[in-house]
């Protein structure tokens, strides 16, 4: 049996196939699964006999066809325009985020129909789901009202897993994931980039730009902590998840101020002066429209995790791809 994972070969895909193949030596990944399938524009780049690629569009229904078959026991859905790219591009984020979005929900479909077995789907989401005036801790049930294209397709993507959950379908979670920090590698096209550029270059004596005030709130994570909740979120009992299968996946609320703090402290004086203000409109227009923290007590009830402090996001980042 396998898990199949879209965006397989990005970063986020990467790290939880990884994770998935650790919890298989031990016995304990989600649905017993024992492989792995990465669907993305290229190979998954870790390299072990249980993960296999299927390269192509996930809007393609023959590679959807060859990737989600009769073993398939779970779906992580990863692959999306982000929010910046989706700004930009309103059809490529439409046909990627809702309409390949749809055909795959429906390939599962069919799956679950042929084997009598519906399989498990992780679909990630975003906090960009939510605009408009709100609360300081936006509490569990608070509505959807997106200020952004993004957002916009997040939420049609949340309406659409939930109605197959409802209707049998499919086992859907929703994970509307935190903003991920510290990212490694280069800058993507998330509005959100920036939250690990401020760190991730200055860390590695590269001058960067902060493109919002000091005082914006950020609702962070760090890779490991995502990685696993996403590997939690597929093996909860579907009798323990709520009727609405939206779930606000913990983090921690850290203004950008407290981030840039935290660098000094890790990474000293030197690091936080290749830091410098540079405000752009764009991307103020979009995150600045996010909640920075949220009521998370009953997803930590259903074993959800979250990060002790912004320092120790840092140090993850400096341990992991620094030391």
């Amino acid at each position: 049996m396998k898990i199949v994972i879209t965006g397989g070969a990005g970063f986020l895909g990467s790290m939880l196939t990884r994770e998935l193949l650790t919890r298989m030596d031990a016995g304990g990944a989600p649905l017993e699964a024992d492989g792995i399938t990465s669907l993305d524009l290229a190979p998954s780049p870790v390299d072990d006999p249980r993960v296999h690629s299927v390269v192509g569009n996930l809007a393609d229904q023959t590679l959807l066809e060859q990737a989600i078959d009769h073993d398939t026991v779970g779906v992580y859905h990863l692959a999306a325009v982000l929010s910046g790219g989706s700004e930009q591009d309103f059809d490529l984020a439409m046909a990627v985020n809702v309409d390949a979005t749809r055909a795959l929900l429906e390939r599962m479909r069919a799956v679950g129909q042929e084997t009598g077995r519906p399989p498990h789907l992780v679909f990630t989401s975003s906090l960009a789901v939510f605009g408009g005036t709100m609360p300081e801790a936006v509490p569990e049930h608070w509505a959807e009202q997106p200020d952004s294209t993004y957002g916009a397709f997040k939420a049609i993507g949340e309406l659409l897993v939930n109605e197959y959950s409802r209707k049998g379908f499919l086992d859907g979670r929703i994970c509307r994931l935190p903003t991920i920090s510290v990212r490694p590698g280069k800058p993507n096209s998330a509005a959100s980039s920036f939250a690990s550029g401020i760190l991730r270059e200055p860390l590695n004596g590269i001058a960067s730009q902060c493109p919002v005030p000091h005082g914006t709130r950020m609702w962070l994570s760090s890779p490991r902590t995502a990685v696993a909740n996403l590997v939690h979120a597929m093996g909860i009992p579907a009798a323990d998840l709520p009727g609405w299968r939206g779930m606000n996946i913990p983090g921690i609320c850290v203004t950008v101020q407290e981030m840039l703090e935290s660098l000094e402290r890790v990474g000293g004086q030197d690091a936080r002066a290749l830091v410098t203000d540079v405000p752009d409109r764009r991307v103020m227009d979009i995150v600045c429209s996010w909640p920075g923290d949220f009521d998370v007590e009953r997803m930590l009830g259903l074993g959800f995790v979250r990060d002790e402090d912004f320092d120790d996001v840092v140090r993850q980042y400096v341990d992991d791809h620094l030391s």
